[in-house]
């Protein structure tokens, strides 16, 4: 006789909402440097090739590069998600002050260590819950592709404390969703034909100018990383 066992549904309910349930943002992060998951197997911390290929990295540097020295000042600018800072080391003697910023402390402590700079600070701070500091340009580069939605609408509310903001993301080519959500961590939204563009739903970020800065093309030749510069108000 077929008979129903409803502590069988129970333990099946229990593992489905466990398999759902995402962790903490910082626990994420912390993962991925702790177990090499973004590759790097012979360094303490590594952001994944995408931080360290020269053909992404070079072009990136060059663009930003002439946009800071394009000002009459040296600009205060604000790196919010450095990594592990080879992208941002190279873009320090162009600013008055560098305010790199990122979730996972020891990362953030081993940044202080390698890198030291008159002008350069490192603070540990969750994008997402914390204050961020004050500057004039906000870098913002392949960081909101790895957030969950909800994470991403807690770093938009302070972007207009800035005057620009530069933002770099990993995009399929040609129309797709913006910003199906995922689960903050190593992924990003490629998997799901999508990828994240702040002026859309659910963000709708409001700016003055949203110019492209550079597009550099993917390997798989289906996506692009795009770098956009807006005006904000």
């Amino acid at each position: 006789m077929l008979k129903f066992n409803p502590q069988n549904l129970s333990k099946k309910l229990k593992m489905t909402n466990r398999k759902k349930q995402a962790w903490p943002t910082k626990a994420a992060m912390t993962q991925i440097y702790e177990q090499h998951l973004w590759g790097g197997k012979h360094t303490d911390f590594y952001s994944g090739e995408g931080s360290h290929r020269s053909d992404l990295v070079d072009p990136y540097i060059e663009a930003i590069k002439s946009f800071l020295t394009g000002f009459d000042t040296p600009p205060v600018v604000c790196d919010l998600g450095c990594g592990d800072f080879n992208v941002g080391s190279q873009l320090v003697e162009f600013t008055k002050k560098y305010i790199a910023v990122d979730i996972v402390d020891d990362l953030i402590r081993h940044n202080r260590q390698r890198f030291k700079e008159e002008q350069l600070e490192f603070h540990q701070l969750d994008l997402a819950k914390d204050t961020l500091p004050a500057g004039d340009i906000a870098l913002l580069r392949q960081v909101l592709q790895h957030l969950a939605n909800k994470d991403i609408k807690g770093v938009t509310k302070q972007l207009n404390n800035f005057k620009y903001v530069i933002l770099t993301e990993h995009l399929p080519l040609g129309s797709f969703t913006p910003n199906v959500d995922i689960i903050s961590g190593q992924g990003i939204r490629l998997k799901k034909k999508s990828g994240v563009d702040l002026l859309a739903p659910p963000f709708n970020l409001k700016v003055k100018t949203s110019t492209p800065l550079l597009s550099l093309p993917s390997t798989d030749a289906k996506s692009e990383i795009l770098t956009s510069l807006y005006t904000m108000f």
